[in-house]
């Protein structure tokens, strides 16, 4: 009942920048927390960013200072800003949103992903 749509992802050389964006759409009452998550081959899926309803944010240490997290309420939309690209910061990035559905029942849902790679 709730579509997430990413866009952004792609190629980009070190010290690059790139904009991840995730749209949500369905039957969406309200949105609580909004966060980006990414996963490399072999590894587990781990917290790059996450923003709540009240605007409180979150990163992880390894982006901390380079990437930048917004949300936009009125488009359902969140957003990562991602400057000074590492090659270390290649895998797929994922979407997460929370919150509640016009049936009073919570959401939780996933993006399909988005391929980051950086490399020269």
């Amino acid at each position: 009942q709730v579509q997430l749509v990413e866009s952004g992802g792609g190629l980009v050389q070190p010290g690059g920048s790139l904009r991840l964006s995730c749209a949500a759409s369905g039957s969406i009452f309200s949105i609580d927390s909004m966060g980006w998550y990414r996963q490399t081959p072999g590894e587990q899926r781990e917290l790059v960013a996450q923003i709540t309803s009240g605007g409180f944010t979150k990163y992880a240490d390894s982006v901390k200072g380079r990437f930048t997290i917004s949300r936009d309420d009125v488009r359902n939309t969140v957003y990562l800003q991602m400057n000074s690209l590492k090659t270390e910061d290649t895998a797929v990035y994922y979407c997460k949103v929370d919150g509640i559905l016009y049936l009073r029942r919570s959401f939780d849902s996933w993006g399909q992903g988005t391929q980051v790679t950086v490399s020269s």
